[in-house]
């Protein structure tokens, strides 16, 4: 039965052994800073729900940092120049209890150009006794002066097999009966966003059973689980009339690679192929379109003509 405990953290790899790398050469990478018990100013670059924040905080314990030489700041909430003046100089400034202080700065990509300009100039004064963990979703976001000075590291997307497994375990480790069917359900809503699929998954299983939320049940958050099911059915227009009315604008270009990412919805590969095109295609629309809507829907009803 599931428990209240956050499924999301009670399975965050903690080790680098439970942690999935890209490659070995990444892996490799890290084993080398733990082993010189140092590292670089670091850019974590790659998709939401991933494991950029959960590999920093494998590498605060395999470095053994002192608590109290660690300051997070969620760069979407803390993102303006007097932040990074203020808050953070006042915290590296500081004599640090062990070799070196670290700031991580998660979603890095939100912070103000002047902000990280403000950023650039920290990094440089105090590299002796600081070092600077950034992770973002999109690196270009990032001014070419913080990237000069970091290290990029860009993760990947867990294989949508992997993904799968991992939430299947999960479920069999809480005791959850579920269908793989219903399964594939929540992983295709949801990937590669593997935090949000652990979310969800356990929202719906409070019963014992993992359900796919019926229509009442279903907020903004899950959506995408009713969409899933309404392309899986072939209700193309019914998928497209919901996607459009729940989707955000700030989403809407996200949904192209959504429906890349699961491109297997739309039949062999022959059709793919074509699905592909006009994805591509409404994503270039995107950027010129006055209303992103639109486009989205007549995107859509050209994926449900093919």
């Amino acid at each position: 039965m599931a428990t209240t405990s956050l499924w999301v953290e009670k399975y965050r790899p903690n080790t680098i052994d439970s942690y999935v790398f890209r490659d070995d050469q990444q892996k490799n990478q890290i084993h080398g800073w733990i082993k010189q018990q140092s590292i670089p100013h670091l850019l974590f670059s790659g998709s939401a729900g991933i494991g950029k924040t959960t590999l920093a905080k494998i590498l605060f314990t395999e470095l053994d940092i002192d608590p109290l030489d660690i300051l997070e700041i969620n760069g979407s909430r803390t993102n303006g120049v007097d932040d990074v003046r203020d808050l953070i100089t006042n915290f590296v400034q500081m004599i640090p209890f062990g070799d070196f202080k670290v700031v991580l700065l998660d979603e890095a990509d939100y912070l103000s150009k002047n902000a990280q300009a403000a950023l650039r100039g920290v990094m440089e004064e105090y590299h002796n006794t600081a070092r600077f963990i950034l992770t973002c979703n999109y690196a270009y976001k990032i001014i070419p002066a913080i990237h000069s000075r970091c290290q990029g590291f860009h993760i990947e997307k867990v294989d949508i097999v992997e993904f799968t497994a991992r939430v299947a375990t999960i479920l069999v480790e809480e005791n959850i009966e579920f269908e793989l069917d219903t399964l594939d359900t929540f992983v295709k809503a949801t990937y590669p966003d593997l935090r949000k699929c652990i979310n969800t998954v356990q929202m719906n299983s409070l019963s014992g059973t993992l359900a796919t939320p019926s229509h009442s049940d279903t907020g903004s958050s899950d959506y995408k689980v009713e969409m899933v099911e309404l392309f899986k059915a072939g209700k193309i227009s019914d998928a497209r009339k919901l996607l459009c009315s729940q989707a955000r604008p700030e989403e809407m270009e996200e949904i192209y690679r959504w429906l890349y990412d699961n491109i297997s919805i739309f039949g062999d590969e022959a059709t793919q192929n074509k699905a592909i095109l006009i994805i591509k295609q409404g994503l270039v629309d995107h950027t010129i379109i006055a209303d992103a809507e639109i486009n989205l829907s007549a995107t859509l009803i050209r994926l449900g003509n093919l």
